[in-house]
């Protein structure tokens, strides 16, 4: 048996990016995935390719995510594995220049979305008594990037979430960790600055920026039966970058 059979894994932004290369890690382990993605025609072609189903999501309106949530039960009873890869960038410009709407917007993809998904997920594990979550957060929720204040502000929130709702669920076999990596390329990249992009290059000592495959790894271990002890944790990925 491979070691994700029977599992039931919703990815969410896994039409693209990280996401993706999750998913594609965890079925070829096993799982059955459910992308959760905004995007229509990159989610049906991600799942076409990987053979799984795909729920086209607003994660910044709870309702839908609720939705979203009872229909994939629907299809498959369970939820065992929730991943929170979906997220935007925003402008780069410093804090005192950033419009108002985009940091709104940026916030309620960021945080609120995750916290939505978390929020509705864990229910559901919660019946169960089962349950992993792992949600991207980034190095610049640890550190801060100048120009990217929205960003790194709502990165610390999904931090703070992470650990809140680990701490809550502690008393089941559930586990509720998020990773900080370091900049990937993924289309997140066309959102933000070159100047933005050589800053965050030359804050990474192994002077390259992560494989999407790299942080997969990561995330198929947190999402695993093995990981049966660690919760509300921070796991770095930022190619020594991270001073905490």
């Amino acid at each position: 048996m491979s070691e994700f059979d029977g599992h039931i894994a919703v990815i969410t932004g896994a039409a693209q990016g990280i996401g993706y290369a999750t998913a594609e890690k965890l079925k070829q382990d096993g799982a059955k995935i459910v992308i959760w993605d905004m995007d229509k025609n990159l989610g049906e072609t991600a799942a076409q390719k990987l053979d799984c189903d795909f729920l086209q999501m607003d994660m910044t309106d709870d309702k839908i995510v609720e939705k979203c949530t009872s229909e994939t039960l629907g299809l498959h009873g369970k939820i065992d594995i929730l991943v929170c890869s979906a997220g935007i960038a925003g402008p780069t410009m410093p804090t005192w220049d950033y419009p108002v709407n985009e940091w709104l917007k940026v916030m309620n993809v960021n945080v609120n979305g995750v916290y939505y998904c978390n929020r509705h997920v864990i229910k559901t594990m919660r019946e169960k008594g089962y349950g992993r979550i792992v949600n991207i957060a980034s190095i610049a929720g640890k550190e801060g990037n100048p120009n990217a204040a929205a960003y790194s502000a709502s990165k610390a929130a999904v931090i703070a979430l992470t650990k809140s709702l680990g701490k809550e669920t502690a008393d089941q076999d559930i586990a509720v960790n998020c990773i900080t990596p370091a900049a990937a390329k993924t289309r997140i990249f066309d959102q933000i600055s070159q100047e933005h992009i050589d800053y965050m290059l030359s804050k990474i000592p192994r002077n390259r920026f992560v494989k999407v495959e790299e942080i997969a790894s990561l995330i198929k271990f947190l999402v695993s039966k093995e990981n049966s002890f660690t919760t509300a944790g921070v796991f770095d990925i930022s190619g020594g970058r991270a001073t905490y």
